[in-house]
Parts: C-alpha cells; sequence; structure tokens
C-alpha cells in the first residue's frame, strides 16, 4: 500500500513510525510532515488545509489509504473533500468533525443524550455573558467555542479575571474567530485522563488510558500549552471507572452522533475529569491527542492498518485491539519561551543515540532540516518517549533519554508524571 499522513507534528510522526511497521505498507509520504518524518517518509510540501492539492496528489500518487492528524483539516471537511474524489480516507467528516470542532455542540449534545459533563451555559454576545458572571460561583471554566490549539479554555478564579477572560476570547479576539461563540461551565475537580478510542460509526474500542501535562511550568503552572508530556496508562483510571464510562460515556457518544445524523468514523478522544460524584467530560476530540499519541501508540500490538481499515469499512468488531501489559512516559523538549515567544533555527545533538535503542523513541514536532541539519522549527521540539515494566520505570527511562538531547534554549517539565507517585 501507499500511505499519506497529513499533518507535521509530533503525533503525525508517531503515526507514520507505527504505519512503517505495517507489512501492508510499502510507501509512506506525509504533507507536510517535519525532520523526523522525513526519515520514514517522503515529504510532501502540501500544507494541512490546501484540500484539493493534497487530493490532486493522492489521485496523482494512486494512494491507497490517506490518514488525517490534525483537527483542523479534519473539522474544515478535509474527509468529505476526499470521499468526493472516491479516495480511501480516515477520519470523521465534517458534520462528525463538529464534536471537536464546537464546544457548544458538544455540550449541547451531551446535555440531549444524558451524557455526564459540567453545568454550562452557552453565549454569543459578551455582554450577557458578562452579566451571567455576575452571579457565578468561583473558580470558573470558559471556553472558546471553536479551535484554538488546545489553548482556548481559561480558567478564572474571581470575577474581575472572568470578566477578563470574556474579554479576551470575545471582545479582543484572542482566539480568532473560535471565540465568536463561548461556553462558561462548572469547575470541576478531581483527576484528569485521556482515553483514546477507535470508532467505526456503530461499533467503538477503546485504547490504554493516558494523561497529558498542559501547562507550561512544572506544578501544573504557567500557560496551557498544546502539551508538556504525558504518562500512559493512568492508574487513576480503575476497572470500576473503565466499567462506568463504557456504560454512561463512549457508547452513548457514538449512537448519539449515528441518532444526530453525523455517523463518527475515526478517532474520538475522550478527556475526563474523574469527580468525586464519578467521571465526567471535559473535552471531546476527533483525532489522535498530541502527546497522548506517543505514549498510546507505541504500546499497541495490533498492525494500525488493520485497525483504520476496519474503521473505515465498518468492521471494527472484528478486531481484538490489544496493548502491551506495560507503561510508557513521553516528555515535551520545547523552546524556552513557549507557549509565548521563542528562537528557532537552533541544530539538534544527540538523536542518533534514539537509533538502535529499543524502548526508547524521540518523536519529532517542531523540527526542520536546514543545510542537512536538524534544527529547531517551534515551541514543542521533539518528544522524547520511553517505555517500562511500571510506570516509575518508563518516568526514569523517559528522563535519562532527555539527556542525550541538547539544543539551544532547550526546555522540558520535569515533574511529567509525579502524580504517579500518589497514585
Amino acid at each position: 500500500m501507499k500511505v499519506l499522513i497529513v499533518g507535521s507534528g509530533g503525533r503525525e510522526h508517531a503515526i507514520a513510525w507505527k504505519v512503517s511497521k505495517s507489512p501492508k505498507v510499502e510507501k509512506i509520504y506525509c504533507a507536510p510532515g517535519n525532520a523526523g518524518i522525513s526519515q520514514i517518509a517522503e515529504l510532501v510540501p502540501i500544507t494541512a488545509m490546501e484540500f484539493d492539492k493534497l487530493t490532486e496528489f493522492a489521485k496523482k500518487e494512486k494512494i491507497d489509504l490517506t490518514i488525517v492528524g490534525m483537527d483542523d483539516p479534519l473539522v474544515g471537511g478535509i474527509v468529505d473533500a476526499f470521499e468526493k474524489e472516491g479516495l480511501r480516507v480516515f477520519g470523521p467528516r465534517k458534520n462528525a468533525a463538529i464534536l471537536e470542532g464546537s464546544k457548544a455542540f458538544s455540550k449541547d449534545l451531551m446535555k440531549k443524550y444524558n451524557i455526564p459533563t459540567a453545568a454550562y451555559e452557552t453565549f454569543n454576545d459578551a455582554n450577557k455573558a458578562l452579566e451571567y458572571l455576575e452571579n457565578a460561583s468561583f473558580p470558573i471554566v470558559l471556553k472558546a467555542d471553536g479551535l484554538a490549539l488546545g489553548k482556548g479554555v481559561l480558567i478564572c478564579n474571581s470575577l474581575e479575571e472572568a470578566k477578563a477572560g470574556v474579554k479576551e476570547i470575545m471582545l479582543d479576539k484572542k482566539f480568532g474567530s473560535a471565540g465568536n461563540e463561548m461556553v462558561i461551565e462548572e469547575f470541576m475537580t478531581g483527576r484528569e485522563v485521556s482515553v483514546l478510542s477507535y470508532v467505526d460509526g456503530k461499533t467503538i474500542k477503546t485504547m490504554t488510558s493516558a494523561q497529558d501535562h498542559k501547562r507550561a511550568k512544572d506544578g501544573d503552572q504557567g500557560l496551557n500549552t498544546g502539551g508538556m508530556g504525558t504518562f500512559s496508562p493512568s492508574p487513576f483510571y480503575t476497572k470500576e471507572v473503565d466499567e462506568f464510562c463504557k456504560a454512561n460515556i463512549y457508547q452513548k457518544t457514538v449512537d448519539a452522533m449515528a441518532q444526530e445524523g453525523r455517523e463518527f468514523k475515526g478517532i474520538i478522544f475522550f478527556g475526563l475529569m474523574l469527580t468525586q460524584s464519578g467521571p465526567k467530560v471535559l473535552e471531546y476530540n476527533a483525532r489522535f491527542g498530541d502527546p497522548e499519541a506517543q505514549v498510546v501508540i507505541p504500546r499497541m500490538k495490533n498492525d494500525i492498518i488493520d485497525v483504520i481499515e476496519a474503521c473505515i469499512d465498518g468492521k471494527l468488531d472484528e478486531i481484538d485491539l490489544q496493548f502491551e501489559d506495560n507503561a510508557a512516559v513521553c516528555v515535551v523538549l520545547a523552546s524556552d519561551g513557549y507557549p509565548v515567544k521563542y528562537e528557532k533555527g537552533f541544530p539538534i545533538e544527540g538523536l542518533e543515540k534514539f537509533d538502535d535503542k529499543e524502548g526508547y523513541y524521540v518523536f519529532h514536532a517542531g523540527t526542520a532540516l536546514k543545510n542537512g541539519k536538524i534544527v529547531t522549527n517551534g515551541g514543542r521540539v521533539l518528544g522524547v518517549t520511553a517505555k517500562g515494566n511500571d510506570l516509575k520505570e518508563a518516568r526514569a527511562n523517559a528522563y535519562e533519554a532527555t539527556k542525550w538531547i541538547n539544543f539551544q534554549n532547550k526546555y522540558m517539565r520535569n515533574d511529567i508524571g509525579k502524580a504517579i507517585d500518589e497514585a
């Protein structure tokens, strides 16, 4: 098979790596890709939102399967564009990707189908939102309705903070048109857990659990980022939690989407909060998480091509999805100053140390090739991932491996997976 992967981050590198392990695949392309992906795939200089050029390329090269890694093209309708041309593609159509594309839509869906989530109100008028806040209890959560690179969520501890947040999202348009509408919801406390799943429109198969670390600095301080590191599995995701979610959240979401005439095929990422009154949905994403993919995919035993084809063909019930009985931890190496302001273009040293190390991986996110050298080219530069027999061993291995890599302004959190100690 010839496979095209759309995207350029650490998630897409993890997908490309897994696809390269399939005996069914002889050639991988990635548009636009990055320096790490270029070692296993041919890079195509087309961006993820250039649907016409991508479909044209897929037809010309006789691509057998396209895998879309990113949220923007999915929400924008890339799957519809490929299907219209008779091309085989993995991901939800535009009318199903709205599950991630609009927080107001997903909250309303949960309310209608009785899927547990935080109490909320939706606003498209800043003055009404400000009025509502006058009688609200704090802390409270403000969410831009649309896509905001994982950064459109504000936790406000006071009325002043919340008013400033409304101004930021709806009036100053900090997140662009994502802030035309806004969700204000109750602040939930508890452990956060991510559960990724494969969906074929009717059947859902969940993957192993994971937990992301969103804040830029140690101790969950600093600004929200796209994610500074992950571990898998989560010790807080117990058998009881799994049973509750299977009965009240996972299948109900798939059935609700089908009921609404929005059949969902692809990946549903469930962001869960384990509250005192039981698990609740924080958010849905319509694709692999980044950096969750970097710890979940390496633990998956199945050939990813088999699973993806079963999703497209509505035969997921025939797949026995299996994961290794071990653990993985990913530590993101970022450019100092991320997520606000940072410099790019610094040479990266030590990547070759991962070449023959079983159970150690370096997934590229913001990298580029410059004069034959791999250089930094983004806020999140690399995801250093390691496996271990358990979480503590995987964590020790991942942090040891971060020492193998050097570049100017290298920055990371030093407490990824620290919650493991409390489990």
